[in-house]
């Protein structure tokens, strides 16, 4: 074991993105308590400001920087930390890891790689190298050949048969793997593999059609224990990626014999291949389930860990923390019932469900089929006492108009639902129930999706009961058994064409309630005292133990997903910690099995529920709460507060008539003009034809922009009526009741502030400048904290506006105010009473702790009595560059042009004492990898031609070698600045397919044969690899970052 007291490295997992998400930062923040606890000397280093893994209080030592090389031998050097542990981390820390072990880093500075060793990394990620390990001990493999050119993969399939898929080496959720059914498609897919594989290397496979996934979650120490934690089966058959499949915990569909066979075999392997931490053991399943085969081994936590984790309440990433550390499982008390040791495997009396949460929505244009590569950004977790009330609660958590019930899927054809079953879009499930109920026999569902039959029985029994629901009105008989099904109020309403108020209503005089079980990973046989809890009808409850203390709870967030991230997972982390430091108690209500609030020990009680009215109440009554925050889970649980206030429920910091004076775009208008406060020329509309004769009259171009929505969802700059039109018709379905503001566009520069508020004054950690202009969402936009550009009048007129809006608001928590500065003056643009996306960035670099003194204020302190000044800060010594993550390579048919709408997954932070030091950070953070001499690609707008001088003359004083298409190049002739000229078409785009260019400058026009050939430029950069900026103030920024760098100002 190591000595206590010393320093350990952990390497975390860098920007949220898709296939590798806030499941990294629930494990890395699980991995730094453990340690500490243990008396170690954490140092942390992960690039996601976003995070509570990077709060000062999880780790000793915390370095926001980008997780590379040479970063870590700057750390190595500094602190001489005798361990690492980089299993924790995803596969980003891991391949740090091994790259770092291939430098002799490791060695060269005496650090010992803690846990699970590189040679075991190689074993299991070398796909070669694993079936070799595999052969060895006699467990079955797929046939496969390892390739790192396209000839050989065409070769073996000449002598083989297809399809075959394609895996990658060194890869996160899926990326460059597939499936191919032909020598085109296959040549295509091991090409991309190739080149998205860091070690240049893909396993070309058999594809199994129709066989089944099993998942084992196995924890092993160095003594050789070993437990399985958890078995988990995939709903969808293979050639769905997990990320992407329904997955149920226990495993459902196997005989205790077959069940038996597979677990042995896991520890077969765990043993062979010497892992000491959590290990993630995937097999394919034959349909019969009388064979198997060994599909891959993660030799880390995984995005299952966190999920089996909170399946079973078992700590797998800190178990594995403390492994790593030295410890034995026979010497840790038992994590979750606190009797016996860690090597009691959990048993489970209950069923979970885990449900992708996909970003369509956002990309109507995208490539919608799910496959081997991950599309989803996020999940969510339901438990129940049956698998069909486990899903339906699984469904409800989604936040998707409807439910299970989706009267749109009765539009679709026959074709287009058959089709769904064998080529899966996120709708399959939908398509499904609509089949089922178009007299379609489970058994020919089952044959054509690989589904296994159980499960479609299973979903027959709710077709089933539907179709109950839509004859006759239901009895107390029915409604217990709809209810004990899952199916919520507004199911059953929608079913039987009744209203779920009356439903509701009929439900509780015959006294079908919710009972509450804890969590104990013993199937009741040992009490834990978890406080961890979930609901279901028609069971008894396990009782709450009496508390005196004054409770209040807290909603969270629900799913990732873009516009919506992992910032307001942190918010309610540090909510929940100032309660519980106040001596209240605090309760957290979630359903994301990804995250730290989730965790069960990081609140008093908690409640993995929909955040629905329905499902939240219950609680509410149950802990008899004496206040909920709603205002640090984003929209989803501002628009829960708002359902739950018209029940009576007391919201704290923000209340309903804040919401509406902010959210509602007409009332916030009328709010600004009575506070004699410049907005844009705009109003609010309800109708299509409502909204083409104000904006006529307003003036085109116009900004369109919905009431309570996330992410800047259909918000648009419309150029055009007939734009307009398309674009009010998406607007307003998102909602019966939704209204939408359009207003006047005004170019300029964007500017936002998070506002801490107790009703009479207010405090300002600082202002973030966009360095993206007006247009682009404040997600996507790189920011500068503090701003760099503003004189202190102006600052001064930024804070003055502020106060007037806070305070007339009567806000006692966060506000979220943006602003843009067009000609002269400063326009509001919008306003968001809660906690923003840009907290935990204003939390880390002013050192304020807002989410605490929200709290604070939200139960009736004073800002003076927290020690404040009042007023904006005083500005920090250093800067802070926030740069957006963008996972748009995994969404095949995406356009990455920046727009009024959020795109981004994440983001990363780069921090130095300028600013060209702090944006060079946050583009390696974010894995921006651009040289400082290379060849750069221009093409710009005829609006921004002017200006593409200045940008090409300086990276041509740099070194660089300057191409530009037609236009953009006789403008740079015309100044004398040397460049090449590239014609449009397959040339440019074959060029960029083969990375002829390092850096692509691309700024849109808005005439739709520009947009068309912009579209191909930049779909080719992101499939190429190759870094693309659409703004050319940003581009300016990049050079004078290189030119700062190549002079030695960089640390």
């Amino acid at each position: 074991m190591k000595t206590p007291g010393g320093p350990i490295l952990v390497l975390g997992s860098g920007p949220i993105r898709i296939g590798q998400a806030a499941e990294f930062d629930y494990s890395g923040s699980q991995a730094c308590r453990a340690l500490r606890e243990m008396g170690y000397h954490v140092i942390l280093l992960n690039s996601n400001p976003a995070t509570i893994q990077t709060d000062t209080a999880m780790a000793d030592v915390v370095y926001i920087r980008p997780l590379e090389a040479e970063v870590v031998e700057r750390i190595l050097a500094t602190h001489r930390p005798s361990g690492v542990i980089a299993t924790l981390g995803g596969q980003v820390a891991l391949n740090l890891c091994v790259e770092l072990q291939r430098r002799g880093l490791w060695e060269r500075f005496g650090v010992e790689v803690l846990g699970t060793s590189p040679r075991s990394v190689q074993r299991s990620e070398g796909r070669e190298d694993f079936r070799q390990a595999m052969l060895g001990i006699s467990e079955p493999v797929i046939e496969s050949i390892y390739v790192d050119n396209v000839e050989s993969a065409l070769q073996f399939a000449s002598v083989s048969s297809f399809p075959f898929i394609i895996r990658p080496d060194y890869t996160l959720g899926g990326t460059g793997g597939g499936v191919a059914f032909d020598p085109d498609s296959l040549a295509e897919r091991v090409a991309e593999g190739l080149r998205l594989s860091p070690v240049s290397r893909v396993l070309v496979e058999r594809y199994l059609q129709g066989w089944r996934e099993i998942e084992l979650e196995v924890i092993r120490d160095r003594a050789g224990n070993r437990l399985c934690v958890c078995g988990m089966e995939n709903v969808d058959p293979m050639g769905i990626h997990t990320g992407d499949s329904i997955v149920v915990a226990p495993v459902l569909t196997l005989s205790d014999g077959q069940w038996q066979r597979l677990r042995s075999a896991a520890f077969r392997i765990v043993d062979e291949l010497e892992i000491m931490g959590a290990c993630n053991v995937q097999f394919a399943l034959s349909p019969d389930a009388g064979e198997y085969a060994v599909i891959e081994v993660n030799p880390r936590a995984s995005r299952s860990s966190a999920l089996a984790s909170k399946a079973t309440g078992y700590p797998i990433a800190r178990v594995a923390a403390r492994i790593a550390a030295g410890s034995l499982l026979t010497e840790m008390t038992n994590p979750v019932t606190g009797v016996g040791s860690a090597l009691s495997e959990p048993a489970l009396d209950y069923v979970v469900v885990k449900f992708p949460r996909w970003p369509f929505e956002k990309f109507p244009g995208a490539e919608n089929r799910v496959g081997t590569r991950m599309k989803s950004t996020g999940e969510v977790m339901a438990l129940g006492r049956t698998f069909i009330e486990a899903l339906s609660k699984a469904v409800r958590s989604l936040d998707l108009p409807g439910g299970i019930v989706d009267p749109r899927m009765g539009l679709a054809t026959i074709e287009d639902l058959e089709e769904d079953l064998s080529l899966p879009t996120h709708r399959r499930l939908w398509s499904i129930f609509e089949l089922l109920g178009r007299g379609l026999p489970p058994r020919d569902i089952s044959a054509r999706s690989g589904i296994h039959p159980f499960f479609i029985d299973q979903l027959a029994r709710i077709v089933s009961v539907l179709g109950e629901l839509k004859e006759r009105e239901p009895d107390e008989t029915l409604l217990r058994k709809v209810k004990s099904m899952g199916l919520s109020d507004r199911d059953i309403a929608s079913a039987s064409g009744s209203d779920w108020r009356r439903i509701r209503d009929a439900r509780l005089s015959l006294g079908i309630e919710r009972g509450y079980r804890e969590v104990d990973g013993s199937a009741g046989e040992t009490p834990a005292g978890s406080g961890y809890y979930y609901g279901t009808c028609g069971a008894s409850d396990d009782g709450i133990r009496h508390d005196s203390r004054e409770t209040y709870a807290v909603l969270g967030s629900g799913p990732i997903r873009i516009g919506q991230g992992v910032e307001f997972d942190y918010c309610c982390v540090k909510a929940v910690e100032a309660l519980r430091r106040m001596g209240k108690k605090a309760v957290m209500i979630n359903n994301n099995p990804e995250t730290v609030s989730t965790d069960h020990d990081m609140s008093d009680s908690l409640y993995f529920e929909p955040l629905s009215e329905e499902d939240v109440l219950p609680v509410l009554i149950r802990e008899n709460v004496q206040g909920v925050f709603a205002s640090f889970g984003g929209q989803t649980s501002l628009k829960a507060g708002l359902a739950l206030e018209g029940e009576g429920v007391r919201i704290l910091g923000s209340p309903s008539g804040v919401v509406r004076a902010t959210e509602d775009r007409g009332h916030f208008s009328g709010l600004l003009e009575r506070l004699g406060i410049l907005q844009p020329l705009g109003c609010s509309v309800k109708s299509v034809d409502e909204g083409l004769e104000k904006a006529s009259m307003i003036g085109y171009p116009v900004m369109v922009r919905p009431s309570f929505v996330i992410g800047g969802l259909a918000m648009k700059v419309v150029s055009s009526p007939s734009e307009l039109v398309s674009v009010l018709e998406i607007a307003l379905q998102t909602d019966e009741d939704q209204s939408v503001l359009i207003d006047r566009f005004l170019p300029g520069a964007e500017f936002e502030v998070d506002v801490l508020c107790d009703g009479r004054e207010i405090v300002i950690p600082g202002i973030f400048e966009h360095l993206d202009p007006a247009g682009v969402h404040s997600g996507d936009s790189v920011a500068i904290f503090p701003d760099v550009s503003l004189s202190q009048a102006r600052r001064r007129k930024i804070e003055d506006i502020s106060r007037k809006i806070a305070v007339e608001l009567g806000v006692k928590g966060l506000l979220n105010i943006q602003f843009v500065l067009s000609g002269d003056e400063f326009y509001v643009i919008e306003a968001n009473p809660r906690a923003s996306r840009t907290v935990p960035i204003a939390v880390k670099l002013s050192g304020i702790p807002l989410v605490e003194m929200a709290v604070r204020a939200a139960l009736g302190e004073n800002l003076s009595d927290m020690g404040l000044k009042p007023g904006l800060c005083e500005r920090i010594r250093l800067f802070g560059v926030k740069v957006p993550v963008f996972s748009t390579e995994k969404l095949p048919g995406v356009d990455a042009l920046p727009g009024p709408a959020m795109q981004s997954t994440g983001e990363a932070l780069g921090v130095g004492d300028t600013v060209a030091v702090a944006l060079y950070e946050g583009l390696r953070g974010a894995g921006w990898r651009v040289p400082e001499k290379g060849r750069l690609l221009l093409s710009v707008a005829d609006r921004s031609k002017l200006e593409a001088p200045h940008v090409a003359a300086a990276f041509h004083a740099l070194g660089w070698s300057v191409d530009a298409t037609s236009g953009t190049a006789d403008v740079l002739r015309n100044w004398g600045i040397p460049c090449r000229k590239v014609e449009k078409g397959k040339p440019l785009i074959s060029g960029i397919a083969s990375r002829q260019w390092d850096l692509i400058v691309n700024v849109a026009s808005g005439s739709p044969e520009v947009l068309r050939d912009g579209y191909q430029m930049r779909r080719s950069a992101i499939e190429a690899s190759i870094p693309c900026v659409n703004d050319l103030h940003v581009a300016s920024a990049l050079a004078v970052s290189i030119s700062l760098r190549i002079r030695g100002s960089h640390q």
